[in-house]
């Protein structure tokens, strides 16, 4: 793994290379943050799993992911796609069989990745830059589209919390509602909230009109908070957890075409 550091916080960052046992093909090979630990008071995030095991479609700590839209070659009779940060996989066996190789540039609070990737007529770059800033952790990409195929985006970050024990989690910038269900509802404080804890697993999709980019206030057992700003507006955008972790997925939902770059980040403040 690979380090960033300052008095505040170490963000553990995943190798492409030497953690590849850690990879599948759902989370993005490049930029994922592991873990995000407070110099005096520990781990800051958690995993639908964590502390007990790990395995690689659940993750753990801020993986994000690209998977489901993967782009495969409508001429061909295999099951091939690629998967943009992860390279080219089997669909149907669901597993990778190329990583995508990535470029690496690490320093003490800064590392910068780039791959770039081929497959039919679907070409790009793909950079990531995750910087340690105080105790905000910046997480950049920049998508550039080289080939001659327009490529459809549906990207999502997924950041897993520790669940607190207040039933309270999280609220928005932008006004969201939801259906009645079981897991969630809003609480007057204007957080969505935990009903009927502890669940197995709760998953809602959240109804919103975004007039503006997301900022998200997410309650934590350690530091009381934290604060998320996204520079984009969320297209569709669920909420999900279990009894070890809360998570929400706002996804950014755009088709590019030839030459075309989108630039997109979020600030996880700690």
């Amino acid at each position: 793994m690979y380090t960033l550091k300052n008095n505040a916080l170490e963000v553990a960052i995943l190798d492409p290379i030497a953690d590849q046992e850690r990879f599948g093909t759902r989370y993005c090979t490049g930029g994922y943050i592991f873990q995000v630990e407070d110099t005096q008071q520990g781990p800051l995030l958690s995993g639908p799993t964590y502390p007990d095991s790990f395995n690689v479609f659940d993750g753990q700590g801020i993986p994000d992911a690209f998977n489901l839209s993967p782009l495969s070659d409508a001429s061909a009779k295999d099951n091939k796609a690629m998967i943009i940060g992860i390279g080219l996989c089997d669909m149907e066996a669901n597993k990778v069989e190329r990583f995508c190789s990535w470029e690496v540039l690490a320093e003490e609070s800064v590392i910068r990745m780039m791959t770039t990737q081929q497959h039919a007529d679907y070409a790009l770059e793909l950079y990531r830059v995750i910087e340690l800033r105080g105790r905000t952790v910046h997480s950049a990409i920049r998508l550039k589209i080289t080939g001659n195929a327009s490529v459809p985006i549906r990207w999502f970050p997924h950041p897993f919390y520790p669940q607190t024990e207040s039933d309270e989690l999280c609220r928005f910038n932008i006004p969201v509602g939801f259906p009645e269900n079981d897991g969630f509802e809003m609480a007057e404080s204007g957080f969505i909230s935990r009903k009927n804890w502890p669940w197995k697993n709760a998953f809602q999709a959240l109804d919103h009109d975004a007039p503006s980019n997301l900022v998200v206030l997410q309650k934590h057992p350690v530091v009381g908070l934290v604060a998320a700003t996204c520079s984009y507006r969320p297209g569709f955008f669920p909420i999900w957890g279990n009894t070890k972790t809360f998570s929400w997925e706002p996804f950014l939902e755009r088709t590019l075409f030839k030459d075309q770059v989108l630039d997109w980040w979020i600030d996880y403040e700690f």
